[in-house]
């Protein structure tokens, strides 16, 4: 299909972004890699009046490290954030995590910034984000704030993002020593997107699990901490057993997404399975 008519506007700075944001409010949509907002304007979900193409934005790209925090502009890409060095070392759950989003054509063009923008249920993001315990900071005209990760996927396509604000960076603590993580899901074969997607960082002292996070994706509404699996590890010896006593508690309470590719029963079950491995896998890296 055909988008609804709308006008281009190209911003030179983030200053002009904002101010094309305050002056067009909820007429307006952002564009950086376009691969959400593009297919619900074709299938006519979204009809914005007006385009804001941030994506030449370089005051939103680069990847770093500051003040005891990686820093990750909300304009770099998947590939970008895969393929980074520093990351792998030093943040590992958003590389593993970008890695596996999409195809190459996807992790080319899609950005930080628009996936957690955008708030997919099933994006791969949001779980390694939470369990980094990053931050997003964002910006709007005369204004600037950072919202933690655990208030910032609200709901469905929903986030803790106000209509003339935009997403500057992600802030990541570095990872502690004697820390290990992992992101694992199961894809959908078709859009690859998370069935299950399960997130776990894990740190050990003295052969017992001093902290613990641990999140999911693609089974609920919005990704979140499992504060149940949690709650379980810290304190563990963290071998087999424990693990698996863990994982069982996986989404207790949470109320499940269920579509036709996977009911509620089939989601939970992955949870569990899927939270063992990833907690295994980070244990495997401390």
């Amino acid at each position: 299909m055909i988008p609804t008519e709308f006008d281009y506007h190209r911003p030179a700075s983030v200053d002009e972004a904002l101010e094309l944001l305050s002056r067009y409010g909820e007429d307006a949509k952002l564009f950086a890699g376009g691969h959400s907002l593009l297919p619900a304007m074709k299938l006519r979900l979204s009809s914005p009046a007006v385009v804001i193409d941030i994506s030449r934005l370089e005051d939103l790209k680069g990847i770093g490290e500051e003040d005891g925090h990686i820093v990750i502009g909300g304009g770099a890409t998947h590939y970008e954030i895969e393929s980074s060095d520093l990351l792998k070392e030093k943040t590992p759950l958003i590389a593993q995590a970008a890695a596996v989003i999409g195809d190459v054509q996807v992790r080319n063009m899609g950005t930080l910034g628009g996936s957690i923008a955008h708030a997919d249920p099933a994006a791969d993001y949001p779980a390694a984000v939470l369990a980094s315990d990053a931050e997003i900071r964002v910006v709007s005209p005369g204004a600037e704030r950072t919202i933690a990760a655990a208030d910032f996927f609200l709901d469905i396509f929903s986030t803790g993002l106000e209509v003339d604000e935009l997403i500057l960076d992600l802030r990541i603590p570095l990872q502690k020593a004697n820390t290990g993580a992992s992101y694992l899901k199961f894809p959908h074969p078709a859009s690859r997107f998370a069935v299950v997607g399960c997130a776990a960082s894990v740190t050990v002292e003295g052969g017992n699990c001093s902290d613990a996070r641990v999140a999911f994706t693609g089974i609920a509404n919005a990704a979140f901490r499992d504060s149940g699996v949690e709650g379980a590890l810290k304190g563990s010896s963290l071998d087999e057993a424990a693990i698996a006593a863990a994982a069982e508690k996986a989404a207790d309470g949470v109320e499940l997404n269920s579509d036709a590719f996977a009911g509620e029963d089939y989601r939970l079950h992955l949870a569990k399975v899927y939270a063992k491995r990833a907690i295994t896998a980070a244990v495997a890296a401390v």
